[in-house]
């Protein structure tokens, strides 16, 4: 059995393929249009805390639908303000 020695540099170049990889997997995975989505979600998407949600709901900037108890939000709406926030 033949042995095969593995050293850092080959470990960090092994690391950094792995990161590319999963970043081409995770940054290509978008929701599709219509696609309703809850408050975590959406918080994660738009980095805001949960009391910036509830002002955007308040004010009417992010329309949303309440249904059994749960918040539900269209993706295109949420679309928009990273739109708007990128500019």
């Amino acid at each position: 059995m033949a042995l095969e020695i593995i050293t850092k540099s080959d470990l960090e170049e092994f690391r950094l393929r792995l990161l590319e990889d999963i970043r081409s997997i995770v940054g290509n995975h978008k929701p599709e249009t219509g696609k309703l989505l809850k408050s975590y979600q959406v918080k994660n998407l738009l980095k805001i805390s949960p009391g910036t949600l509830q002002n955007l709901r308040m004010n009417g900037t992010l329309p949303f639908s309440k249904i059994g108890g749960i918040i539900y939000y269209k993706y295109d709406d949420i679309a928009k303000i990273l739109d708007a926030k990128s500019k």
